[in-house]
């Protein structure tokens, strides 16, 4: 079923503060109930209930017409190290989608805590590597259904009883946000760009633009549509091989859109906004990870503003594809590094709950067991 057949529940989280203004308008209520309502939604409240500065009578008119939640909790997963956290939602309408919160050192011993939101129910481009694209596509998500996986997480941070992650005293429980989970951004580009903004947004969870990233697998036409939006956000490309004979083997987005459409997207990106682009770049053992492939990659994108994650493929149960030794992993580094593209390799958080790059599936078996 597609995204044309399926239509989900619109929730409040999916109206702007000026539509929200309207609903209430016509419900007879006064300018600023807007105000109160959608500060309520961004600290994470769940019912209308919650909302005790609202008259009785409006919150039961509220519950009826215009629901607060879109997603269910099925299952929470943490890393044996405690520092990666999965969870399975049910959307209103049946389809099943994953979110992480991942924690780790920041710049100066400052900590780190990274939400990686899903943008659609499983994803259409079947990348031979990734578990989400494996699975198939359901629908996008709307703008409502990716802020409040950011949300939960909000809520839930001091929780643990409840699966929330515990935090250190003083850190903030969302630093960073990444829309690399399940699916295609740019495929569902007008849902995604309203949920940045709400998410940047001061009424909302005011996470600052340079603190978001998107990736994408090379959408051009909304590559070049991105860098036109005045928030200053990052870009991440996934790549993960530097010609168009190997690219189209693991990813067949470059059947359409291949690196001679997608590299000079990618330089005038640069150009125009000033940012680095990220690309990412899977590291599959015999497959794109030799010196030759690094050399390859190298003059790709020499002289651009870029950085290269190099990301050693993780396991996932459809696919015999597997990770190169570390040797492998630093060689291909060091030719990056000495032909002027600087590079680094990902650390892996979450393998062991399938919740690292690639792993998101919304299968759940062999996993471990569920965080009551």
């Amino acid at each position: 079923m597609t995204s044309t057949t399926i239509r989900p529940v619109t929730t409040a989280l999916d109206l702007t503060p000026a539509e929200l203004g309207v609903v209430l308008r016509d419900a007879g209520q006064p300018a600023y109930r807007s105000e109160q309502v959608v500060r309520w939604l961004y600290r994470g409240a769940r019912s209308y209930d919650e909302m005790t500065d609202l008259p009785k009578a409006l919150r039961a008119v509220l519950a009826e017409r215009l629901p607060v939640t879109a997603l269910t909790p099925v299952r929470t997963l943490r890393s044996q190290d405690g520092l990666t956290t999965k969870v399975l939602f049910r959307l209103v309408d049946g389809p099943l989608i994953e979110a992480v919160h991942m924690r780790h050192a920041g710049i100066k011993g400052r900590e780190r805590s990274t939400i990686c939101l899903s943008s659609q129910a499983g994803c259409a481009y079947g990348c031979t590597f990734c578990a989400t694209g494996q699975g198939g596509f359901g629908r996008n998500l709307t703008p409502g259904e990716i802020v409040e996986q950011a949300l939960y997480f909000l809520r839930e941070h001091e929780n643990p009883d409840a699966g929330g992650v515990v935090l250190p005293a003083g850190a903030r429980p969302i630093t960073n946000i990444v829309f690399m989970g399940m699916g295609e951004p740019f495929a569902n580009y007008a849902n995604v760009m309203t949920a940045v903004r709400a998410l940047n947004a001061p009424w909302g969870l005011g996470l600052g633009a340079r603190h978001i990233t998107v990736s994408t697998v090379g959408l051009v036409p909304e590559l070049r549509k991105f860098m036109l939006e005045p928030l200053q956000l990052g870009l991440a490309i996934s790549l993960h091989a530097p010609n168009d004979d190997l690219r189209s083997r693991i990813m067949p987005v470059n059947r359409k859109y291949s690196l001679v459409q997608l590299i000079p997207a990618c330089r005038d990106y640069a150009k125009q906004t000033g940012r680095r682009v990220t690309f990412e770049y899977v590291m599959l053992a015999g497959i794109n990870d030799s010196v030759a492939h690094a050399q390859e990659l190298a003059g790709l994108l020499r002289g651009m503003l870029c950085h290269v994650n190099l990301i050693p493929m993780n396991p996932t149960a459809d696919s015999d594809l597997k990770r190169p030794d570390g040797q492998r992993l630093r060689a291909f580094q060091h030719v990056l590094e000495g032909s002027g593209v600087p590079a680094t390799v990902r650390d892996t958080q979450g393998a062991d709950i399938q919740a690292a790059c690639g792993q998101l599936r919304t299968k759940f078996e062999d996993e471990g067991p569920s965080i009551p």
